[in-house]
């Protein structure tokens, strides 16, 4: 049985599937900019989300979304910190933090956040690796890169992320303090992502449990030809899909609907 510390709370990362809830205090994510910029608007979002079923929260302060405008990290910390300090104020639930910044995750990490997010998989800034190491904290490190050009896909993703845990491991962060992301939508072309989510089962033989961040994003709306606010259905069906393929956790923006979705694919699965 594989636990995870998060916060104050353990996560059985064996046949479960927790659900977090994204939180982007941006301007310009692609699918919900500027809707929780404010901080009252924010932390009604939170309740509700909550309410609904949410596990873990992830707070991000910059859009990763294909063409975002890289911002100061300074701007980023000055969008997060208000929310992390008020949510943990406010709200008994783990929160995350989706930066690939050190700067930024250590500004999180004094205003006490318990997981780092880092979608660049400590590839990005050279003292992230240290800084969560350091902070004895839990992070999910995500596949990714500039360019998607791969002879073979799944076996140059297994290596990509053998190197991440290299890095990690160089750093003392323990391999049981990491989660896993594949990294939909993040240098792979539409194919690439298809490939990647039926897939998913290829990486647990890197030894850490895996996240499925697959919400609303292109290879949902290319499939079914919609926009952003229509991807329920498609996510939906990921989620599902990241339950039967054992994935841990599932970073959405629906809760209830995915949280529904969850249970009832756990109860045909192990019950």
């Amino acid at each position: 049985m594989v636990k995870v510390k998060i916060g104050g709370r353990e996560f059985d990362t064996n046949k479960k599937t927790y659900v977090i809830g994204i939180l982007n205090v941006t301007p310009d994510s692609f699918s919900d900019g500027g809707k929780w910029k404010e901080l009252d608007s924010a932390l009604y979002h939170v309740e509700k989300m909550q309410a609904e079923g949410m596990d873990i929260l992830d707070i991000g302060g910059e859009s990763t979304r294909p063409g975002h405008t890289l911002i100061p990290d300074e701007e980023e910390i000055m969008r997060v910190m208000p929310v992390i300090e008020a949510v943990k104020s406010r709200f008994d639930i783990p929160v995350s933090l989706d930066t690939y910044k050190s700067s930024v995750a250590k500004a999180g990490i004094e205003a006490g956040i318990d997981l780092i997010n880092d979608i660049w998989g400590l590839k990005y800034d050279g003292e992230m690796a240290r800084v969560i190491g350091e902070s004895g904290l839990p992070c999910c490190l995500m596949h990714n890169r500039k360019e998607a050009g791969y002879q073979d896909l799944m076996r140059e993703m297994t290596e990509d992320l053998e190197e991440t845990l290299q890095l990690a491991a160089q750093a003392g962060i323990a391999r049981e303090m990491i989660i896993l992301d594949p990294g939909v939508g993040f240098g792979k072309t539409y194919e690439q992502n298809l490939q990647v989510l039926r897939s998913l089962e290829t990486f647990h033989g890197l030894g850490c449990p895996l996240l499925l961040g697959s919400s609303r994003k292109s290879v949902i709306g290319l499939t079914l030809d919609l926009p952003v606010s229509e991807r329920l259905e498609g996510t939906l069906v990921t989620t599902v899909f990241a339950v039967l393929k054992g994935c841990a956790f599932v970073r959405v923006h629906d809760i209830k609907e995915n949280v529904r979705a969850v249970k009832m694919a756990e109860a045909i699965l192990y019950r």
